[in-house]
């Protein structure tokens, strides 16, 4: 074990771990003020904002030399025996000195900068700055220039931390912004004839300690500190990205990466922080129709249970239930058990699955998955658990003409058109056909009974991602006035209590089905579901939330 010590307190980490001054003062609740570094970036050591009293202990004799000179934590590494100061009246003047020199350059337009309320210079400044400015105030410049398709840069708040430069060389690997100019005349640009449209674009923005980089679809909608951050999940492939969904009176206004070393790390891709428009869009369906003769009439949400519960049962079997990549986990199991207690022999159903191109890693190793959808292995193994195999889409299709089914349940969730005129009218023979979506579609136009779905920041559950790894969030915003989200629809039909508890439904989907064992005992973002296998289908126990 490697023994540090920072100020008073007495680190220990093992003998292979790699830290720096940053990382292990963070370990003991000591923050150290940066500006340029990043863990998920490399060590540029530039800013100067981290400086500490730096020395060794000899293990012999217990003596502290210390160097004379303050060091850039973010530089020195932590090993056996190092000590880390960060509070003398030393690295406090050092500290103030940095942030009065950032102040003279920095224009005070705080008033109208995006980046108010989370701004590193501000909170800084207050933490670490001095008393009282000791030079006039700058006047208000605004040079602006746009770098690409998203982000725009506000020149003279720029600190010079080099952070979006790193981050396009390192991790996305498409090298567009560089620094032009020399020492006081140094700026970000883009290289000439190479704006910045990398599919990982929008990190920069969340990179920038300041508000030098601006994000478009952001830019003067909201003031961060009228939003409300929530965990989320990005549901738009199936990297499974965490999130961070923020929201002001139940709208959404903007889609930031929440740091996950085992899934995403620190980043999130374009199509993923900028795909939520849908979330508000006017076409969504917000009211439950039954459509009989061709006429659609409005169904009350307070009956709507008990009337399909009372159609399906009465029809019997045969039944299908097509399980969209969409739905959670729960969502998922919620449905299959339903079915299934109507009809014991229900064919359950994998979804279409939308795909596009193929696999994209970047340098940095963050991945875009050509699945675009979040659950397709969480609910191919629900399936696969109570049915012991899976049948496609596809195989459903092949199935219609042989077998005549009463009943079939589709559930949706899809962003996109998902199905055409010719698959749908396949279809139209089925007795009661169940629909439940997003949006308006040739197969909800033939439903029975047509009902609104909830969307991505509107669920909660889990989601099993790509890599066998499930993660769990609640929901960030209401869904539409009018609209009875799958979770809470399907607790009602199966005649639970209460709320929709979708912690009753995975701690049963646990016990019930071996690949989702690990789920048992938590269901924090990173349960790592690789080590489960498929069994065959096990009877539910008298303990089972769902009987």
């Amino acid at each position: 074990m490697a023994i540090i010590t920072i100020d008073d307190h007495r680190l220990e980490i093992d003998d292979n771990e790699r830290l720096n001054g940053i990382e292990a003062a963070a370990r003991v609740g000591i923050e150290i003020p940066r500006y340029c570094w990043h863990p998920g970036l490399p060590v540029a050591g530039s800013c100067r904002m981290c400086l500490v009293e730096y020395g060794t202990r000899d293990a012999k004799t217990g003596q502290i030399n210390m160097l004379p000179k303050l060091v850039p934590a973010c530089q020195m590494p932590a090993v056996d025996g190092t000590v880390f100061v960060t509070n003398t009246p030393k690295v406090a003047q050092a500290r103030a000195m940095v942030e009065e020199a950032l102040l003279l350059r920095h224009p005070i337009d705080c008033p109208i900068c995006d980046k108010a309320g989370e701004c590193y210079l501000q909170d800084h400044h207050f933490d670490y700055g001095q008393p009282e400015r000791r030079a006039d105030v700058r006047p208000k410049t605004s040079r602006r220039r746009d770098l690409g398709t998203h982000i725009t840069l506000f020149v003279d708040r720029c600190v010079m931390c080099s952070r979006c430069v790193r981050f396009t060389r390192e991790v996305s690997g498409t090298s567009e912004l560089m620094v032009t100019g020399r020492g006081a005349s140094s700026e970000i640009d883009v290289v000439e004839g190479f704006p910045l449209e990398n599919r990982l674009s929008g990190n920069v923005v969340d990179l920038c300690p300041v508000g030098a980089l601006g994000d478009k679809e952001f830019l003067y909608k909201q003031r961060v500190w009228f939003l409300r951050s929530h965990e989320g999940i990005c549901t738009g492939c199936s990297t499974g990205c965490s999130i961070w969904i923020d929201e002001n009176q139940q709208r959404v206004w903007r889609l930031r990466p929440r740091e996950n070393r085992a899934v995403n790390r620190w980043w999130m891709c374009d199509e993923g922080r900028y795909g939520w428009a849908y979330l508000h869009d006017p076409n969504r369906l917000t009211v439950a129709r039954r459509r009989e003769n061709g006429s659609a009439t409005p169904v009350d949400n307070h009956g709507l249970a008990v009337e399909l519960n009372q159609r399906l049962r009465h029809l019997g079997g045969p039944i299908a239930a097509v399980l969209s990549p969409f739905l959670t986990v729960e969502e998922a199991y919620l449905l299959a058990t339903y079915v299934r207690g109507i009809d014991p022999e229900a064919t359950l159903v994998l979804g279409p699955v939308p795909t596009a191109s193929q696999d994209e890693t970047f340098r940095g190793g963050f991945t875009i998955r050509a699945e675009k959808c979040p659950n397709r292995r969480g609910v191919e193994q629900v399936i696969a658990g109570l049915a012991g195999r899976v049948t496609t889409f596809a195989q459903l299709l092949g199935l219609l003409d042989a077998r005549a089914f009463r009943a079939v349940w589709f559930s949706g969730g899809y962003r996109k058109p998902w199905i055409d005129e010719a698959t749908a009218a396949r279809f139209a023979k089925v007795q009661t056909l169940v629909v439940q979506d997003l949006f308006p579609s040739p197969l909800s136009n033939l439903a029975a009974f047509e009902l609104p779905g909830a969307a991505s920041a509107e669920r909660a559950g889990s989601y099993v991602n790509a890599t066998d790894r499930l993660q769990t969030c609640d929901w960030a915003v209401r869904p539409p006035r009018g609209v009875l989200g799958e979770g809470t629809l399907l607790w009602q039909l199966s005649g639970l209590e209460g709320l929709y508890q979708p912690s009753a439904v995975i701690d049963d989907v646990a016990r019930r089905i071996p690949y989702f064992a690990p789920a048992a005992d938590s269901v924090a973002s990173g349960v790592d579901l690789r080590p489960g296998r498929l069994a065959e289908s096990i009877p539910i126990d008298k303990n089972s939330v769902i009987q």
